[in-house]
């Protein structure tokens, strides 16, 4: 029975306890995460409203960088101002980070081991339906009307046959969401959300109507103090790091490029990853392509965006590398990944703490929220060209052939990647039920041959 009763005020130390929570058990990707908040923050705690949580989502998706890290950090601030954003999206970050430090240091020391190999075989092909997955989740909550339709295949196909760059993509998809709600406002009238008690789910803590708290309404002061405070959490480290080891050096070299990848990749860590993989494979050659694909396995594996990545990738860049020297390899590593992770989601606080008063402002006018609903739809086109080239790496390993059935694909990994879509999109299996029966799988593959031979 729906309550008529709006939940109390939550306290910093409650809230604390829920970001730590939600840290700590947020697996499958950002689909997974932001479907994880909403069932948790709209529907069972009611600490906000559908329309309210849709809206920052919408603005998170703009934004370049990880959105699931981005909604966590908005809502924190929403309901406990700046620190309690900082301590949402921190919270958000850390564990993952703790835990891909001790599976990266695992994977370099035991990874041409046959049982981990094996694992691995198994993983790849479930990441590919799982993104699969990622894809079909976030059309049906954003495409609610052909013309956002058009726009998701317009998008794909921009980037998957032109090789577009996101950004213009990006654009391109926000002008239409402008134009659209102009001409033909309708577009967007079944995209918008619903407040939580038309739902069913009871009046909300912070519900459509609900007044604006003080620290939302903006201000040149604060905003100009939190540009002044995030650009010198910037700054200060990468000076140090120059001073120490020199611009050259690879630990000043991951800071300015994942700078960059926070900065210019737009649509969220799916979209963000082929950017990181141009850098960290082929410009840099910090990780192989297949260590990369191994990395994107783990980064679905453990909770926290999966945008994550970065911190595998830095890890291997300092262990193999040596930064530190031959006998610091895990320090090195250690503090590579910390590097990394440091500079991919320190812009993200930024955005959201200086342009939420902002956002706050617009989300009852549909002339600013429709270029947001737009550009939401584009993403999934994108992430559905992130399925295509992850596909490509797991199903043909060593590249397309035009001899053999399907050019040379591997038919084992094919098989596990359809039987993993199957479970996750037709009996909705939860994604570590398919990662787990997937390892299990990999592994009992890999291993058969050593046992007939024993």
């Amino acid at each position: 029975m729906e309550s008529e009763k709006a939940p109390d005020p939550v306290t910093l130390r409650q809230a604390f306890g829920f970001w730590l929570k939600i840290g700590c058990i947020c697996f499958g990707g950002p689909a997974g995460q932001i479907s994880l908040m909403h069932q948790e923050l709209v529907e069972r705690q009611r600490w906000i409203s559908e329309r309210r949580f849709m809206h920052a989502l919408n603005y998170c998706m703009v934004l370049p960088g990880p959105e699931a890290q981005q909604l966590a950090t908005y809502i924190g601030w929403l309901m406990h101002r700046s620190w309690g954003g900082v301590m949402a999206g921190a919270l958000f970050v850390l564990p993952s980070l703790f835990i891909l430090i001790g599976l990266s240091w695992v994977y370099v020391s035991l990874g041409q081991v046959s049982w981990v190999a094996g694992l691995f075989y198994g993983i790849k092909p479930a990441v590919t339906a799982i993104v699969l997955q990622a894809a079909h989740r976030m059309g049906t909550r954003a495409l609610k009307h052909p013309a956002l339709w058009a726009i998701a295949i317009a998008s794909f196909v921009a980037q998957w046959v032109f090789n577009l760059p996101f950004p213009a993509i990006i654009l391109a998809a926000a002008l239409c969401g402008l134009v659209l709600s102009r001409l033909h406002p309708q577009v967007f009238s079944a995209a918008q959300g619903h407040g939580s008690a038309k739902l069913g789910y009871g009046p909300a803590l912070i519900d459509d109507d609900t007044p604006r708290p003080a620290h939302t309404h903006f201000s040149i002061r604060r905003w100009s103090q939190v540009l002044l405070v995030g650009s010198a959490l910037a700054l200060l480290p990468m000076a140090a790091l120059v001073a120490v080891w020199g611009w050259d050096h690879t630990l000043a070299q991951m800071a300015w490029f994942f700078t960059k990848a926070a900065l210019l990749t737009f649509g969220g860590a799916y979209a963000v990853l082929p950017y990181v993989y141009q850098g960290a494979v082929e410009q840099f050659g910090w990780v192989t392509a297949t260590q990369m694909i191994d990395g994107l396995a783990l980064g679905e594996t453990t909770p926290g965006p999966l945008i994550m990545i970065v911190a595998f990738v830095g890890y291997l860049g300092g262990h193999i590398g040596a930064l530190l020297g031959p006998d610091h390899g895990f320090a090195a590593g250690a503090l590579a990944a910390c590097v990394a992770t440091w500079f991919t989601f320190l812009p993200s606080f930024i955005f959201i703490l200086a342009g939420g008063p902002l956002v706050e402002s617009t989300h009852n006018q549909l002339k600013l929220t429709a270029p947001l609903t737009a550009i939401t739809a584009a993403v999934v086109g994108v992430v559905l060209n992130l399925t295509l080239f992850l596909s490509y790496h797991v199903l043909w390993p060593k590249g397309y052939s035009a001899e053999g059935f399907l050019g040379g694909v591997d038919g084992m990994a094919l098989t596990m990647a359809g039987v993993a879509a199957l479970a996750l999109l037709r009996f909705k299996r939860s994604v570590m039920e398919v990662i787990a029966v997937s390892a299990l799988l990999g592994w009992v593959i890999q291993m058969a041959p050593l046992w007939l031979r024993g």
